[in-house]
């Protein structure tokens, strides 16, 4: 096997536009230079023009095998190729990459507006689709070709030529705003320093946050201890901080992340991308953009995700109300505080939950060495799939920080390569995700195998200490690591229904179930062993995690709902009226905000979940699949969280199905019942067990 290291310059294109010559046909990282994107993007679609070419002059009549197959295995070197330059985009940007994604993404539209818009690729897809109840499809194959059919009529097919024209103008000029969008909000989050030079400053810090600050400044040449908005700055310091003035400056920061009327304003862009959502859904019919995303939902149409949201908004409210009005007290009680602040509400949430059950991150984060919470996970999936998780170091990787595995199943057999990035640098945007540099897929009777990637943001390793995790990064790993278990176990035939080619508002079921892992005494003896001592986590902090898991679950309930609300408050009406960018926010807040207004802030102008990524009218799924987790964990609880028989039906309807078939009759077959909200209700203490 050639070591790609020995490619000459002139060779790199064409090592990008074909199968990598490496282990695993993993990305050879190290030998792509910024300037070979453009003219391999270029050559990439040139090439899925020529597979689509075949396709459409194809002589003989359209068959499924002939037309929907060739289709969806079309394109693999550009779909390749995205996947490394965006995820690059998300994980380890820079100037450069940024320009060049401007560049690239108008292309990639384009691209994509000629398959769907082509006349003579639909009449073929169509020719199949009329006559599919007289064709002998398999569940997978049935849902590939009503796939392919909506990819057309949902994206302008029948349309006119002049409204087709429309589309693509839209369409290429969202996707720039998409990347606008995001690129202000990274650059606004790197923009913010607050250097601290007065130790005073520092009370109420914990001492692994001022190493940590300490050693941000002296990377800059700073003297004293920097904070920045990435989170395991910020988390801590509004958490723990005493100086209330420090912990407001540093809230409205993050607050105000692209609303301050300069050049890395996101105002303009916010308007322009929900009107041109808006336009593109009523030209291809629909009333709004939201009624568009949600006709391939679970839930279906806004009116169900309104009565959803208005569902559980009648039971959190009122316990969000009572939980804020005991917090008040508290902080005037302790710090004879008049009105609490948004600025607040970390810092005396903490105290408070010290009160109640003696039980704070830093009495925690000493069980929780990020090594032994990836080890942790690594054992709990070995127990309930039978998976095995080797570290390697013979494939290439995109920065030093990451980790590289190979999975393996009992038999030895190649599972998936698995890539893992915990720590954030100036190049990455901040939260945590999941994504997929290959996806799984039969071909020519050969199951080809995910390249699955998890990227977050954790506490880096100190001089005295090594990543040490809050449980609210263990919940986070957990997560991160049950949506790439969903790529990881796909089984499916075909490209686009494997891994998490679901329904956006099924995807969060695997991440969120296996958080529940988290809080269970078998599961945490397994990792939660302290970093100096060895020692297990002790019996009655594992009680307290327990007991403490529903605290403020009200607001933490309204907090999400308050989300999804406003995500549907853009996307679920015509939004031309609107203007004010911060007045349709404070409205669409109005009836679910507990702290005063803030003048400064603007959620929607960093809110990326829903305006550069792809969770438009989407965002109410994150509560929608706490109620398939909640009603699926308490299924495992029956007979034991690691009983293997509910294990393996959870590999066999879910993990491995991907998206072959409608996520309901999934979820049946797995649970033997829809899901029933109760399930979630009790979990958060909102209703009684």
């Amino acid at each position: 096997m050639l070591d790609f290291n020995i490619f000459s310059d002139k060779m790199i294109k064409k090592t990008l536009i074909t199968p990598f010559n490496t282990k695993y046909n993993t990305p050879p990282f190290s030998n792509i230079e910024n300037e070979d994107y453009l003219p391999t993007f270029k050559e990439a679609i040139a090439l899925a023009r020529k597979e689509i070419d075949l396709i459409t002059t194809n002589e003989a009549a359209a068959t499924f095998e002939n037309t929907i197959v060739a289709l969806d295995f079309s394109g693999e070197q550009l779909d390749r190729i995205s996947s490394i330059f965006f995820n690059l985009n998300s994980a380890e940007t820079n100037e450069e990459i940024q320009k060049i994604a401007q560049e690239i993404s108008p292309l990639l539209s384009e691209f994509s507006n000629d398959i769907t818009l082509n006349e003579d690729l639909f009449k073929r897809v169509k020719a199949i689709y009329d006559i599919k109840e007289s064709l002998d499809l398999t569940a997978e194959q049935k849902t590939l070709l009503d796939k392919r059919y909506k990819s057309f009529s949902r994206n302008g097919a029948n349309l006119s030529e002049d409204k087709k024209n429309q589309l693509r103008e839209i369409d290429k000029k969202l996707s720039q705003l998409k990347l606008k969008f995001g690129e202000n909000v990274l650059a606004e989050t790197n923009k913010f320093e607050m250097l601290i030079t007065d130790e005073n400053d520092l009370s109420g810090l914990p001492e692994g946050t001022k190493e940590a600050a300490k050693q941000m400044a002296e990377s800059k040449e700073k003297e004293g201890w920097l904070f920045t908005l990435d989170y395991p700055s910020y988390i801590p310091f509004v958490t723990y901080s005493n100086n209330r003035e420090l912990r407001k400056k540093i809230t409205l920061a993050a607050g105000s992340k692209s609303f301050k009327g300069d050049a890395l304003d996101n105002q303009e862009n916010v308007l322009e991308i929900t009107n041109l959502r808006h336009k593109r859904a009523n030209l291809l019919g629909y009333t709004t953009h939201a009624e568009f995303v949600l006709e391939e939902r679970m839930a279906e149409t806004p009116e169900k995700v309104q009565a959803f949201l208005n569902e559980l908004l009648l039971k959190a409210k009122p316990a969000a109300e009572k939980e804020f009005k005991n917090l008040e007290s508290f902080a005037k009680d302790l710090d004879n505080i008049d009105e609490l602040e948004k600025w607040d509400g970390s810092y005396y949430a903490e105290k408070l939950k010290q009160k109640l059950f003696s039980l704070d991150d830093e009495l925690l984060k000493p069980y929780f060495k990020l090594e032994n919470v990836i080890d942790g996970a690594f054992k709990i999936t070995n127990i309930l799939f039978d998976l095995n998780f080797e570290e390697i170091h013979d494939i290439d990787k995109y920065h030093e920080d990451v980790l590289t595995y190979k999975v393996s199943n009992a038999s030895g057999d190649l599972v998936s390569v698995f890539y893992a990035d915990f720590f954030p640098r100036a190049g990455k945007r901040n939260g945590a995700w999941m994504t997929s540099y290959k996806p799984q897929y039969i071909k020519d009777s050969i199951n080809s195998r995910p390249h699955i990637s998890i990227v977050c943001n954790f506490t880096k390793p100190t001089k005295s200490k090594p990543s040490l995790l809050t449980f609210n990064e263990v919940t986070t790993l957990f997560h991160e690591f049950g949506h790439a278990l969903h790529g990881m176990l796909a089984n499916t035939t075909y490209p686009s229904l494997s891994g998490t080619n679901v329904y956006w508002d099924f995807v969060e079921l695997p991440s969120q179930i296996l958080e529940n892992w988290c809080y269970e005494k078998e599961a945490l003896e397994l990792f939660a062993t302290h970093y100096e001592t060895g020692e297990v986590i002790p019996m009655d902090l594992i009680e307290k995690i327990k007991k403490s898991a529903t605290f403020h679950e009200g607001m933490q309930t309204l907090r999400q709902i308050s989300f999804g609300l406003l995500d549907m408050s853009w996307h679920g009406q015509d939004p031309s009226k609107i203007k004010n960018v911060k007045g349709h926010e404070k409205e669409a807040f109005e009836h679910v905000t507990l702290y005063p207004e803030t003048n400064e802030t603007c959620m929607s102008t960093s809110f990326s979940h829903i305006f550069q990524g792809g969770y438009s009218s989407g965002y109410y799924s994150y509560k929608w699949a706490e109620v398939l987790d909640a009603d699926a964990f308490e299924y495992f609880k029956e007979t034991g969280i690691f009983n293997k028989e509910i294990a393996q039906k959870f590999k066999d309807n879910v993990l491995s199905k991907g998206g072959t078939e409608n996520p309901m009759t999934l979820y049946k077959r797995f649970r033997g019942q829809e899901p029933k909200p109760e399930a979630l209700l009790r979990r958060a203490g909102l209703i009684e067990n």
